[in-house]
């Protein structure tokens, strides 16, 4: 059976990077920078894919807010709109 550090090349973790999976990728960075701890090159891409990583995580925080507000919001409009229905009703009464 194949083992999983046979795949940590700076290849694979280019690889990774590109395809948007930078939590891997960071991992392996870091597995080879344990390894390799002078290579300069390793340790600037682990600096920009953590950087990429952290925008993509400070993205995806700014769209679930915007999607709780929008959830409070409908929330809101419910309760209002059934408080109206049952005005209503007692008016039609």
């Amino acid at each position: 059976m194949i083992q999983d550090s046979d795949f940590k090349t700076a290849t694979m973790a280019r690889v990774y990077s590109s395809q948007g999976h930078y939590e891997k990728a960071v991992e392996i960075y870091k597995h080879l920078l344990e390894c390799e701890p002078d290579r300069q090159d390793l340790a600037r891409a682990l600096a920009g894919v953590e950087k990429k990583l952290h925008k993509k995580e400070k993205g995806s925080n700014e769209n679930l807010a915007v999607l709780f507000n929008t959830w409070v919001d409908l929330i809101l409009r419910y309760k209002r709109m059934r408080y109206l229905r049952k005005i209503k009703g007692k008016l039609e009464e």
